[in-house]
């Protein structure tokens, strides 16, 4: 099912965060966390890999945060113009390549639709506005 949600990157206090917002909107995680030993990630330090990959909670009515730490050993660098992704949950890889073909026009930073191991087929980009836009499909089933 299609839906919208808002996708944080944070610089390694993911959990810290999630739980503060927890605690302010009285929600609670939309399953397990998701941590970078989880994917099988090679080279990290024992930290790193215990940092999070992907977690979610829903804030209000039914709009889910998503959330990961940026890892510099992977050459993530989290700043203000990349912390806030907008991540939009499509029906089909076909509608997936084709907001991926008009948002990522004059893209400087972009990833191409691919599957991914976490089960989806999935994208990123920074549109020529400057908004950042990640567009997937399928179930999550890693």
């Amino acid at each position: 099912m299609a839906r919208v949600s808002t996708y944080l990157n944070f610089p390694g206090n993911t959990e810290e965060a999630l739980n503060f917002y927890r605690g302010l909107f009285g929600t609670e995680f939309v399953g397990p966390f998701a941590r970078f030993k989880d994917m099988g990630v090679p080279g990290l330090s024992e930290d790193e890999s215990n940092k999070i990959m992907h977690a979610e909670i829903e804030i209000s009515n039914g709009h889910v945060l998503m959330a990961t730490d940026m890892l510099a050993s992977q050459g993530h660098h989290c700043r203000v113009g990349n912390n806030t992704t907008i991540m939009v949950e499509l029906d089909s890889e076909a509608e997936v390549d084709r907001l991926y073909g008009a948002l990522a026009q004059d893209s400087t930073e972009f990833q191409a639709p691919a599957p991914q191991p976490w089960g989806q087929y999935w994208s990123t980009c920074l549109d020529r506005f400057g908004i950042r836009w990640m567009l997937a499909s399928g179930d999550v089933t890693a």
